[in-house]
């Protein structure tokens, strides 16, 4: 085994992507199951959200006894295949009903054009990974701009989400509010030069973050649980959204990585 590669930023990334590639299997799951998997092409996000940590795992592996080709081109592997999957996603998911009628009412009722752009992010860090030294501060910035693509995803996810209900509640309001803050924030360390008290607050902003997803996961669990419906499965198929909320938490811990070793790069200067 490598001497302390458990604390390298780069092995908290790898563990960051081999979870989140995972964790989204059950929610594509849940999101495809809506219309019973009704194009076979459904299936693919879900059989490669499988696949992929199975090819991860070893790739960690040969990061933590000293193989870094293999590592590398795993790494390549599943990052590029996960791009393409992505981007396949949001055509396909914008040529339900967007591309025929091109009206803001066909893009908030069409299936959720920006969520397939999280394999991208993904497969786009891991291939960022590879590519840049995480001793530079490059590597820092690229991870808090990744962060902030997918705050600006969640962004447009939540405005045309709730948007569906007409924003029946005003907590619906807020995790819009939250992802505009953090993309505001997040934007700074990438455009200027900023001190540590800055990325502090940012920090800070970052553990909002937390608590918004933490909540919204418990409002959307309830709402499900508490709607009408033949059972509980369905409701959460068909109804709220449960894991939607918990990108926030996966955001702010992507944040959190890049703004610690960006302030550590800082401090040493």
């Amino acid at each position: 085994m490598e001497n302390n590669w458990l604390r390298r930023p780069r092995t908290w990334i790898e563990v960051f992507v081999l979870f989140n590639l995972g964790g989204l299997a059950p929610d594509i799951f849940l999101a495809h199951s809506v219309n019973a998997f009704h194009s076979r092409a459904e299936y693919t996000p879900l059989i490669f959200s499988l696949a992929a940590p199975m090819l991860l795992l070893p790739a960690l592996w040969a990061l933590a006894t000293g193989r870094p080709a293999l590592w590398r081109w795993l790494g390549f592997i599943v990052g590029g295949t996960a791009v393409l999957v992505g981007i396949t996603g949001l055509v396909l998911h914008l040529q339900s009903q967007f591309f025929q009628q091109w009206t803001l009412a066909s893009l908030v009722y069409a299936a959720p054009f920006a969520a397939p752009l999280a394999y991208t992010g993904l497969g786009s860090l891991l291939i960022m990974n590879r590519m840049v030294a995480d001793q530079e501060t490059e590597w820092a910035q690229w991870v808090i701009f990744f962060a902030l693509g997918g705050f600006a995803g969640n962004f447009i996810f939540t405005v045309t989400d709730h948007a569906q209900n007409g924003f029946f509640h005003r907590t619906e309001w807020i995790p819009v509010i939250s992802s505009a803050v953090a993309v505001g924030f997040l934007i700074m360390p990438l455009a200027l030069k900023v001190d540590r008290p800055f990325l502090r607050v940012c920090g800070w902003v970052m553990l909002l973050q937390v608590a918004v997803g933490a909540f919204g996961f418990t409002f959307h669990a309830l709402a499900d649980w508490n709607n009408v419906g033949e059972n509980l499965f369905l409701r959460i198929v068909h109804d709220a959204p449960i894991f939607a909320p918990t990108l926030f938490c996966d955001l702010a811990m992507l944040a959190g990585i890049g703004l610690w070793v960006l302030g550590r790069k800082q401090n040493a200067r």
